[in-house]
């Protein structure tokens, strides 16, 4: 197809144009960006090099890929090793999103973390890609309680639907707390969920942190972060809100490096604990020149089995192993999981399509709570 009409068909359709669904249950993508630059690809969740085509500004990339995808991804002018998240929505600079789609995803900067800053990424979602159902708020659900406090010197917000300040209810603890608030929107679906009776009045306790410190705070080789739950925002969680004193009846959630804090957390604590959320979790812990891979993993199978349960996802994409042997996200979890079934321990496990992704962890958080709570 001429340059000139592969645009206008973009800037007509909006881009990414997308063809019909094969009988392999396949779409072919086609990215479309126009301007002058040394170099154009896909980034993100999807990796795609942009052709120029010869004599115009219009660069363009095809790719097969699955028609229940959803995934996050943006345009980068860079070399891949120096890929960089969107610092706005002007659709210019070294990264940016794709104007052309209207699906786009903010992640507000944190007013209370001096070293975090608005991004912004582009969201593909394919012919076939699930609804999300729980995360979208319902009029007719009303919004529950959000306060937000000090405890022990660390930021923290409680949630709590609409109705439920009866003593005794379940608690669910949530690292990276401000973009489990607004990204993940982790309070709408609570509420939607207990309005339909499908998890019992749920108080979450978000724990905020800062960019600075976070890989920090959340590695297991960190002691700050356990000993805050159990030593300080626990005891106060249960003066503050007459939350259930049995371990059964607190949860424990995270993303990503939050999802293996999580579970470390529970390891060290099954008396405080007794579930788990990981979506995503970095169970390949260590990175690169810090120690053997897979560390938690190693130390669950080593230990007695306590009286936990665990929710596990990851997306189908997060398959890429890092240069010095370290394994992907999606080997490690499966190890993880294998692991935990091993020693007895109840596990359900799921694979998105799709990457390391909050508009995944966003509609999957649901499927966490009714699997951990679920009535």
């Amino acid at each position: 197809m001429p340059a000139a009409d592969l645009w206008e068909r973009a800037v007509t359709a909006g881009a990414p144009l997308v063809s019909a669904v094969d009988a392999r249950g396949l779409v072919e993508v086609t990215f479309v960006w126009r301007g002058e630059a040394e170099r154009a690809s896909v980034a993100g969740s999807i990796r795609l090099p942009l052709r120029r085509q010869p004599g115009t500004d219009v660069w363009h990339g095809t790719v097969r890929l699955p028609a229940r995808l959803r995934t996050v991804y943006w345009l980068s002018h860079v070399p891949p090793e120096q890929a960089r998240i969107p610092p706005d929505d002007t659709g210019s600079g070294p990264a940016h999103i794709d104007l052309l789609n209207p699906g786009r995803l903010r992640f507000p900067g944190d007013p209370g973390d001096p070293t975090d800053r608005d991004c912004w990424v582009s969201v593909l979602t394919l012919p076939h890609a699930d609804p999300e159902t729980w995360s979208v708020p319902d009029p007719d659900v009303p919004a529950g309680e959000l306060t937000e406090a000090v405890v022990g010197g660390r930021r923290v917000s409680v949630h709590r639907p609409a109705g439920t300040d009866r003593a005794g209810a379940p608690a669910l603890i949530v690292f990276d707390g401000y973009l489990a608030r607004t990204v993940l929107a982790n309070p709408v679906t609570v509420d939607n969920l207990v309005a339909a009776g499908r998890i019992p009045p749920l108080v979450t306790l978000f724990v905020h942190g800062t960019d600075a410190t976070r890989d920090a705070d959340l590695a297991p080789s960190s002691p700050v972060t356990t000993r805050f739950v159990l030593r300080e925002l626990m005891p106060w969680a249960r003066r503050a809100y007459g939350l259930s004193p049995y371990p059964r009846d607190v949860g424990v959630a995270g993303v990503s490096l939050g999802g293996l804090a999580a579970a470390h957390l529970a390891l060290r604590a099954p008396e405080a604990v007794g579930a788990v959320i990981a979506q995503s979790g970095s169970f390949w812990w260590p990175g690169p020149g810090a120690g053997e891979p897979e560390w938690l993993t190693r130390e669950y199978a080593a230990r007695p089995r306590a009286d936990l349960r665990f929710y596990l996802d990851a997306g189908d994409r997060e398959t890429q192993p890092a240069a010095d042997g370290t394994p992907s996200l999606l080997a490690a979890t499966r190890r993880f999981r294998d692991a935990l079934r091993a020693k007895g321990y109840p596990v359900t496990y799921a694979e998105y399509p799709g990457g390391h992704d909050y508009v995944n962890w966003r509609r999957t958080f649901a499927d966490a709570l009714i699997a951990i709570f679920g009535t």
